[in-house]
């Protein structure tokens, strides 16, 4: 862990109330989006997330620094959204985290057949370079959120994760509990549906 979280998991040890604040300002927004990756409102993911700081300040003392602080928080929201979708019944079974995904990440007519003379399987009809400044119009941005609303659970869980609140793969690995095969897997997937998503509403050029 770094230094700074070092300091404040030894002062939310000690019961410091201004510790755990900073520790709420700092991580609580993200932790919410977490949780809405699982349940079915954003009231209920405010719920599962005050219930997972109160699980914050029960097992702090057991908390081993073997990760980052966030690492250990995005945890403890995500179990516990996992099991307020699972008794609302809208989370997925554990087993379909293995079930393979029989549609293409890209369609697969985006490609040259395997029998063109001199590039078999490489792109006929690349992705687009797209202007910053059309990716960050507000409108764009929408679109991209509602992709992503869009995507199978598994695939949406690990997406917010590594792509909206920028965690690593250990740390979606730890906090969903999936192998890093797993996570690469829905993350390609993932990524390349909703590019496909913006696509069709951006345009493309050949």
């Amino acid at each position: 862990m770094r230094e700074e979280d070092l300091q404040l998991v030894a002062a939310l040890r000690e019961g410091d109330e201004a510790a755990f604040l900073a520790v709420v300002r700092r991580h609580h927004p993200s932790m919410v989006r977490v949780a809405r990756a699982f349940v079915a409102s954003d009231a209920v993911a405010e719920e599962v997330v005050q219930e997972a700081w109160l699980g914050v300040l029960d097992g702090i003392g057991q908390f081993e620094g073997r990760s980052s602080l966030r690492s250990w928080l995005f945890s403890i929201v995500a179990n516990r959204a996992r099991s307020r979708a699972a008794r609302e019944a809208r989370s997925a079974p554990f087993s379909s985290w293995d079930e393979p995904d029989e549609e293409p990440a890209v369609d697969s007519s985006r490609f040259l057949p395997q029998d063109h003379p001199r590039w078999p399987g490489h792109w006929s009809s690349p992705p687009e370079r797209w202007p910053e400044e059309k990716l960050l119009l507000r409108e764009t941005l929408d679109l991209a959120r509602e992709a992503i609303a869009a995507l199978p659970e598994a695939q949406r869980q690990v997406i917010i994760l590594r792509d909206v609140e920028g965690c690593d793969a250990e740390e979606v690995c730890q906090a969903l509990g999936v192998s890093d095969g797993n996570q690469r897997v829905l993350l390609h997937r993932a990524r390349s549906k909703v590019r496909a998503m913006l696509e069709s509403q951006l345009g493309r050029t050949s």
